[in-house]
């Protein structure tokens, strides 16, 4: 892991140092360790690197789909050689469970796969036009790229939310300028080392680390024509506001919910809960946050949730059985503990957890909640750490009315064996994707994946995104 820390921005296959003072300290999440120092780039640099871009863009727009494909396919090769290293870093930097981050990586190596596939199958479709005024005419549209795309990702996936704006991007012939997240910017760093490996030219990927108010020129500059943000709703919704013109793709946060109806299977519905709720400390924007069961199997279903929950592990991200590891500071550990409480003033009442568990490595405990109010905190926000509410419905639509009572609409679950249930809540329960005897945390990485709602605009997912991230052109003759 220690051979690939990176100490400065990526721009134009260069390690560049930036010009300001002010540095930025990434730790180790769980030990508070030194991993590295980096120092922020300037305005100025920042414009150089949408100077390279550019040019990367005009270089690799005239690319033909097989070459593109090679390119992606070369990434993957490369990424399959370091997937170990990879990993140490990804649970080191973000304090993700070991376990957790091999599988990142693996999804990672997916990612590629799939977007060096549709780099070949990109295609248009034939408009029908050969009748009335149009007859003797033929149509035909494409999907060209647009030039250079502007993105920021989080830090709890720090690579594979990073590769779903930058493998379909580098799919259709963009180039790409990231920001990745202050807590965990490592990773992508790491990757950068790729890029020059696989012979991709210069400003095709710039990671750049630089503070908020540089990052914002992605909005203003016109040559970025693409904004891709992952993160909080407030901050993203913000960010649009202030795009104008620039078409914006925004994958936010949610407080999903979960369904356990009479006829569902108890074990597996309460086996699939906990890690979804639990896995990462929760710090997943489709982690299970709302479960509402059915009052004829509320007692059961509560008392399995306890005792799965007594068996979660906690401690050190690095033991390969830890699932609740460290939250990613002590700011949003001292938030959750905020949150917990003043639900428990407000009437709630904590069946299991509802403190913090070690706070010299900023773990909280798993927790679960009951008696709460639609107006608490932790029903109606993100909590984004280890906690999940329960409360029993009497009748279906009720749930299902419990679930909308959101303004977010990201993924849900529905634990369930009737036909009429699930065809009911498909076509009432306002989100992205609805989960049938799964948790919303499920996701695979060609999927069609976003909100509605405050949970974001567009989708991810490669085919999906390259969608996103292309103009058509029609040709008519």
């Amino acid at each position: 892991m220690h051979s690939f820390l990176r100490n400065s921005s990526f721009i134009g296959n260069q390690w560049i140092q930036g010009h300001s003072n002010d540095v930025l300290r990434v730790k180790n999440k769980y030990n508070h360790s030194l991993l590295a120092e980096i120092s922020y780039l300037s305005s100025d640099q920042f414009d150089s690197a949408v100077d390279i871009a550019q040019i990367a863009f005009e270089q690799m727009s005239n690319w033909d789909a097989g070459k593109k494909s090679e390119m992606l396919e070369k990434l993957q090769v490369l990424l399959i050689e370091q997937r170990e290293a990879f990993a140490q870093l990804i649970s080191a930097e973000a304090g993700k469970p070991i376990e957790y981050a091999k599988a990142e990586v693996d999804r990672c190596i997916t990612t590629l796969q799939y977007a060096s596939e549709e780099a070949r199958r990109i295609c248009g479709e034939v408009v029908p036009m050969n009748f009335g005024v149009g007859s003797g005419k033929t149509a035909f549209s494409e999907k060209f790229p647009v030039g250079i795309v502007g993105c920021i990702s989080p830090f709890n996936f720090p690579l594979n939310l990073a590769l779903h704006k930058i493998a379909p991007a580098l799919a259709i012939g963009n180039s790409v300028i990231l920001k990745p997240s202050p807590y965990a910017p490592l990773t992508t760093l790491a990757f950068a080392d790729l890029i020059t490996k696989a012979g991709y030219p210069a400003g095709a990927l710039n990671i750049v680390i630089c503070e908020n108010d540089v990052a914002q020129r992605m909005l203003s500059e016109e040559r970025i024509k693409i904004f891709s943000f992952t993160g909080s709703p407030q901050v993203g919704w913000d960010l649009k506001s202030k795009a104008e013109k620039k078409k914006v793709i925004l994958e936010l946060g949610g407080n999903a919910a979960v369904i356990v109806d009479h006829s569902a299977d108890i074990d597996l519905a309460c086996q699939q809960i906990i890690p979804g709720a639990f896995l990462y400390s929760g710090q997943v924007c489709i982690s299970t946050q709302r479960v509402y069961i059915d009052s004829s199997v509320y007692d059961e279903c509560v008392e399995k949730l306890l005792q799965l929950t007594e068996e979660v592990e906690s401690g050190n991200p690095a033991k390969k059985e830890v699932i609740n590891g460290p939250l990613i500071d002590e700011q949003h550990l001292e938030r959750i503990h905020l949150w917990v409480q003043e639900a428990v003033a407000g009437g709630a009442r904590v069946l299991i957890g509802g403190h913090i568990l070690d706070e010299e490595h900023n773990i909280y405990a798993p927790t679960i909640l009951t008696d709460t109010t639609p107006d608490m905190k932790v029903v109606s926000e993100e909590i984004f750490g280890p906690v999940i509410i329960v409360e029993r419905t009497d009748y279906f639509d009720d749930a299902v009315e419990l679930v909308n009572d959101s303004k977010f609409g990201l993924q849900a679950g529905l634990f369930t064996n009737q036909l009429s249930q699930m065809k009911y809540a498909f076509k009432k329960i306002e989100v992205g994707a609805l989960l049938i005897n799964n948790v919303p945390g499920f996701r695979i990485d060609n999927m069609p994946y976003g909100g509605i709602k405050d949970s974001g605009l567009g989708r991810e997912g490669i085919t999906y995104t390259i969608d996103e991230m292309s103009e058509s052109r029609l040709l008519i003759y």
